[in-house]
């Protein structure tokens, strides 16, 4: 197959045609979620650039088989292999054990992906399925004498490595201002940079998961998973692996520098990373306490279609700033878009050349370096080409394979969805729930809202008054 797919490569730092290991089929993996509390939007941003990424690769040819861990052991807290565990945070917030912490956010998680339209990656594998391989990686590392045993626990040697600092030039006191947390210098360790492969002895509060091992009853450090997960699907070559930029320092290097001195060789090519979704505050995360979920999107009446349409407008390496009032914005632009395709006919024959085309541009968008809002605009210049209706409609078929905006279906999924006597319902509704704000009692405002909301339909207000919308 031609190969002209080219994206940004985070390791080389260029943008660079694939060539894939294997001739037309690519092996991707996703960096999971730790399923300790619920994904917010900032989280799921990565999550859409990711799933656009593998669709593209899809659309353009290419056979790909993508694999995302589950870390439902704890992570914890702190980029230095310190502080508190967060599964553990989160079973004792829930009064839950830590098993039900992670299916309850496991199945959150991909509940949230579905409204996104995120397609669930081919292999996913939780942490606690594999801890025979996290051993078995960590016992080839001592062999090899790229790991040592200190204090109870087992570290990677990073003064082993020609070059630790594969994804930067920067030196390495530069770099140690990049760590997130403020931390405890660890005694154990012959070097700052070293990190812990098993864990038998750490400095917070017990950890709840706990198996067997040469060194002692423990658990594995976080790194170590997607190595050893990736591994066992993918084999010991992967072309992509995706993640959020937060991620590259510590832990995608700490994953190359493990994954590389077990097996020899070099291990991934290619590293695509998407940037942060801000607020006017700075990066969005689950430390500052409330965060925006789909969910509260809904409730707040916004179609998680204008979301994911909101990521795509901007490209995945550059940060994006959330803001409700550029949410309203695109909400307005969707509603018009999807009204304009549902206005299309099928009537009469596409137009072939038309077709190839279009498809071509779409197609060309994609290939540098992922390039949705160039393709989205594609959408809006068929909109307005002097062609028939059933070529459009065709052609939008085939870009929401990769889009995933629902941009031939949204429009009917209202119009079917309610009849007169049910608007007349929701109108009623939204008056009462008016009178009830007007005489200050916000329980029944709230119950109002939540009682529409278990009927699918969402409610929003705006300067104009109130709006609905069928989720």
């Amino acid at each position: 197959m031609e190969n002209k797919f080219q994206f940004y490569n985070t390791l080389t730092r260029k943008v660079e045609t694939i060539i894939p290991h294997e001739e037309g089929k690519i092996a991707m993996y996703t960096c999971g979620p730790t399923v300790y509390h619920y994904a917010h939007i900032g989280n799921l941003r990565s999550y859409i650039m990711e799933d656009v990424l593998e669709k593209a690769l899809r659309y353009v040819g290419y056979d790909v088989k993508r694999v995302m861990n589950i870390t439902d052991v704890g992570h914890l807290s702190s980029d230095a292999d310190t502080g508190e565990d967060k599964m553990l945070k989160g079973a004792k917030r829930e009064h839950k054990t830590v098993m039900e912490i992670a299916q309850f956010y496991t199945d959150a998680f991909f509940d949230d992906c579905k409204k996104l339209n995120i397609k669930t990656p081919d292999v996913v594998e939780p942490a606690t399925n594999c801890i025979p391989e996290f051993i078995h990686m960590v016992e080839v590392l001592l062999e090899k004498g790229f790991a040592y045993v200190a204090g109870g626990n087992v570290y990677f040697d990073t003064s082993r490595l020609p070059d630790y600092y594969v994804f930067s030039s920067q030196s390495e006191k530069e770099l140690l201002v990049g760590v997130r947390d403020d931390v405890e210098e660890d005694a154990n360790k012959k070097n700052k940079n070293d990190f812990v492969l098993w864990f038998t002895k750490s400095k917070f509060e017990d950890q709840a998961l706990k198996w067997e091992s040469p060194w002692g009853v423990g658990y594995p450090g976080w790194h170590i998973e997607c190595s050893c997960i990736s591994m066992k699907h993918l084999g010991e070559y992967m072309d992509i692996h995706c993640g959020g930029v937060d991620n590259i320092f510590p832990h995608h290097t700490n994953e190359i520098a493990q994954s590389e001195s077990y097996l020899g060789h070099k291990w991934c090519n290619y590293w695509f990373h998407v940037n942060h979704l801000n607020d006017k505050s700075g990066k969005m995360s689950k430390s500052k306490g409330d965060f925006l979920t789909v969910s509260l999107l809904q409730e707040k009446g916004y179609d998680p279609m204008v979301y994911r349409m909101f990521c795509l407008q901007s490209h995945y390496r550059k940060p994006l700033e959330f803001s409700y009032e550029v949410l309203d914005n695109m909400s307005a632009a969707y509603g018009k878009l999807v009204k304009k395709i549902a206005e299309l006919g099928e009537d009469g024959a596409v137009n072939e050349q038309c077709f190839a085309s279009y498809r071509e541009r779409f197609s060309d968008a994609l290939c540098n370096d992922m390039n949705t809002s160039m393709a989205i605009t594609i959408v809006y210049d068929l909109l307005k080409e002097d062609t028939n209706d059933a070529t459009k409609l065709a052609l939008i078929k085939d870009f929401d394979r990769v889009l995933s905006l629902n941009l031939t279906t949204a429009q009917s999924k209202e119009s079917q969805s309610v009849d007169a006597e049910l608007e007349a319902y929701i109108l009623a509704k939204i008056e009462e729930r008016k009178e009830a704000k007007k005489a200050k009692d916000f329980a029944k405002a709230d119950a109002i809202r939540e009682e529409l909301l278990a009927k699918g339909i969402a409610i929003k207000d705006t300067r104009e008054g109130v709006v609905w919308s069928v989720q």
